[in-house]
């Protein structure tokens, strides 16, 4: 570039002399100009930074540093002819020579911007993409992706009228007809929706129109990833199903998560799992003055420490955060953690939650998630925590599985607690399925998808309702900020959602076709396995029809029936007794005794059961009935 300029520049001069006075050959007598040209305005330009900007990646920065180079080498030449003797060079050939100076410099640039972009980036076989919003991040997407060695901006789509018709960096701008045109003809690889601010609802309803194209769909990053250092607008991905489903969140109401956190020491159990790992930095934000993770795999704990002293040392908090290595079923150590670090509030999030998994293993169900939560509430009480918060499932309600059993009567056990009175505020938070969380059905689908198929359904019919792991953990901390005692929190899930057509929307949005009856040459096959041991259809959130709303939009309260301390404590006695034999058969039939609604897909033998209903109290067989 300095070599070209150095012999482009003097020629200029001759240009601007022969557009003075009207000749192709003008008489030119001061011949130094012709010298002095280059020897000034490169100088100039290098020191304005004009030779430091990459032609690839070329923008409108470099227009200023051009500009100052060229006016100032003018005023220089300018001056310097009033030195010269004899000089007669005309005032106007010095602007002349300027501004042909600025269309070459700048023109010959941009023209190299181009043909690098374009010639040498098709010969790359760089992918047409399309970009759904002609907005601020539209704008930027189609100026990163015209540098991008993998695509190249073709259209970029808009619904707004206004826009339509007009050129985006020379990218034209069009509208949804156009696009479907494009995905028909096969002139567009992908879809990338430059639509970071638009709402959960709207972005879902245009990927549902996107859906119809049978193209591959992409995104850019959230404008709050962006804002925080932690992607680029540029860095396109996979639609991720988990920002479409559900509904928008409701900003969180800061009095009720400061209430329970701010300057007070905090115990998270299973700190580690992605209910735990999710309320610790909810937790950290919040600014308590010690947060104690308890989890009792090292790995995960390793992770989620690491993570939150960096977050700490990032944002320069002020928090003592401390690992605790162990299980919440050892009542001493939890008693110790709370005795020794003062613990105002725990959120008890440590259980086994998956369906097959614990109904294959009853006892370990029985044991992390009932006798677990025992251990921790007592060891809690007796070290005068202020605040205890069960984190429960919509499974608890009207169970059909062993886990959703032994967390329903997790709650029996800390609503009988409450009901004999204690210092402590004992409460329970229920919601439904968290996207991302471990053994969430979206990481499965997605995996499958990658492979080829088939995606495995268990039944066409079945419905889950689906939330935000970050939106969970926030309504958990409101919820239980609101707790009088022995409460039953149920979180507003929004609307269910079909897990047949979640694995339809994921198909296509990854650019595939499903293959079934209707479409035998498509893709990726839908596999339907049957129901899992102890998996509904449908998922419910209260028994029965009682609940009221409370001063959060997204919480209401349940009113459930529940049991005495007497008969709690019977209850696990006999939970106890039918663990040290290793007999699973007596703890489903105690939890079918004392769980309302529970019924089991596989039943144990009239035998067993009797048994274990000679080990219950009078009170509690009169008032369950047990199944036949």
């Amino acid at each position: 570039m300095l070599a070209a300029d150095l012999v482009a520049l003097p020629l200029l001069v001759a240009v601007a002399y022969g557009l003075r006075l009207n000749t192709l050959a003008p008489p030119i007598h001061d011949l130094w100009l012709f010298i002095a040209a280059p020897l000034v305005a490169v100088p100039v330009l290098y020191l304005t930074g004009f030779y430091r900007s990459i032609v690839r990646y070329l923008g409108a920065e470099v227009a200023w540093s051009l500009l100052t180079g060229v006016l100032v080498s003018v005023a220089v030449l300018a001056g310097a002819s009033y030195m010269v003797p004899d000089a007669s060079v005309p005032r106007s050939v010095f602007l002349i020579w300027g501004m042909l100076g600025i269309l070459y410099l700048g023109g010959s640039r941009f023209l190299m911007r181009r043909f690098l972009v374009n010639v040498l980036g098709g010969a790359l076989n760089r992918q047409p993409v399309a970009v759904f919003g002609a907005g601020h991040a539209g704008a930027q997407l189609v100026s990163g992706l015209q540098s991008s060695t993998e695509f190249f901006p073709a259209l970029v789509v808009d619904d707004d009228p206004s826009k339509q018709g007009t050129l985006l960096a020379g990218v034209p701008v069009v509208d949804r007809a156009a696009l479907e045109k494009a995905a028909q003809r096969k002139k567009i690889a992908a879809v990338l929706m430059a639509l970071p601010s638009l709402n959960r609802s709207r972005r879902m309803a245009i990927v549902r129109w996107l859906e119809t194209l049978n193209i591959r769909v992409q995104t850019v990053p959230g404008l709050a990833d962006i804002a925080m250092g932690k992607a680029r607008l540029e860095e396109v991905r996979d639609v991720a199903i988990e920002d479409l489903l559900g509904r928008d969140s409701v900003p969180p109401r800061q009095d009720l998560l400061h209430r329970c956190i701010s300057g007070k020491d905090v115990l998270v159990t299973g700190a580690g799992g992605s209910i735990g790992s999710e309320l610790c930095r909810q937790i950290l934000a919040l600014s308590p003055s010690r947060l104690v993770l308890v989890e009792q795999n090292e790995y995960s704990l390793y992770i989620i420490e690491k993570e939150l002293r960096q977050t700490i040392a990032a944002r320069k908090l002020k928090v003592e955060v401390v690992p605790a290595l162990g299980s919440v079923v050892n009542r001493g150590l939890m008693e110790q953690l709370c005795r020794m670090h003062r613990i105002d509030t725990v959120y008890h999030a440590a259980a086994y939650k998956h369906v097959p998994m614990v109904e294959a293993n009853p006892s370990s169900g029985v044991r992390n998630n009932i006798l677990g939560t025992l251990e921790a509430a007592q060891g809690a009480e007796a070290a005068g925590v202020k605040h205890f918060i069960l984190v429960s499932t919509d499974k608890a309600v009207r169970p059909t599985n062993v886990m959703g059993a032994t967390k329903r009567f997790a709650e029996l056990v800390l609503q009988a607690m409450a009901a004999r009175g204690s210092d402590t505020v004992f409460s329970m938070v229920r919601f439904g399925n968290v996207l991302g969380s471990s053994g969430s059905v979206v990481p499965l689908f997605r995996d499958q998808i990658q492979r080829g198929g088939p995606v495995t359904v268990t039944h066409p019919d079945v419905i889950r309702y689906f939330m935000t792991i970050p939106e969970a953990s926030q309504l958990v901390i409101q919820a239980g900020a609101m707790a009088k005692g022995g409460d039953v929190f149920v979180l507003d899930m929004g609307e269910p959602v079909r897990i047949v057509d979640l694995a339809t929307t994921m198909v296509h949005l990854m650019g595939l076709s499903v293959k079934d009856e209707e479409n035998p040459n498509g893709d990726i096959a839908l596999s339907f396995t049957g129901l899992r041991p102890g998996e509904k259809l449908y998922e419910e959130l209260i028994i029965g029809d009682c609940s009221v709303r409370t001063e959060h939009e997204m919480i209401m309260q349940a009113s459930e029936d529940a049991l005495s301390w007497d008969e709690v404590q019977f209850a696990l006695e006999a939970f106890r007794k039918a663990l040290e034999r290793s007999d699973n058969d007596s703890m489903k039939a105690l939890l079918r005794s004392y769980v309302v609604g529970y019924a089991p897909g596989s039943a144990g033998s009239e035998k067993t059961a009797a048994m274990a209903t000679r080990e219950l109290p009078r009170r509690a067989v009169n008032a369950v009935s047990l199944p036949d």
